[in-house]
């Protein structure tokens, strides 16, 4: 299966398809899946605290009527965007990336999946995912970001 190339630039920039002097790119759809399943909001959950006074609970309104029973989209580490640097926040947000990355293991696209957080520097988080294919090497994504409680 193929699929455009989605490029991760940075958390200024968010993402962009990947072209050359011909046109779009194409891949075999594994990093796009993961940039789109990391980076796109998931609706928040009614227990969820919401980063301010929002009640905003974001996602996509798709999620209400899923073909898949229970299917979701995307990520809820927004949640995060105003919390501080600590080891409980990197639990969530490992949490919250396996979330978003089981569909790759329900759907058989991945035998597992394997996600890190750590804080390279203070200011800087960097996530290491790695995805197990069934008959296939792993994949490895590296995904560093400044780290703003503000």
């Amino acid at each position: 299966m193929s699929d455009i190339q989605t490029v991760f630039i940075d958390f200024t920039h968010g993402a962009d398809y990947a072209t050359d002097s011909l046109g779009l790119l194409v891949d075999d759809g594994l990093q796009t899946s993961v940039i789109l399943s990391l980076f796109t909001d998931r609706r928040a959950n009614p227990d969820d605290v919401l980063p301010s006074a929002s009640s905003d609970l974001r996602g996509w309104w798709g999620d209400d009527y899923p073909v898949v029973p229970g299917d979701k989209i995307g990520s809820r580490r927004w949640l995060l965007s105003r919390e501080k640097q600590l080891q409980s926040v990197l639990n969530r947000l490992k949490e919250y990336d396996q979330e978003a990355l089981q569909w790759l293991i329900d759907d058989g696209v991945a035998a597992s999946v394997s996600v890190d957080a750590v804080i390279v520097r203070p200011g800087v988080l960097g996530e290491f995912i790695s995805i197990f294919p069934p008959a296939a090497s792993p994949q490895q994504f590296k995904f560093e970001s400044l780290w703003s409680n503000s």
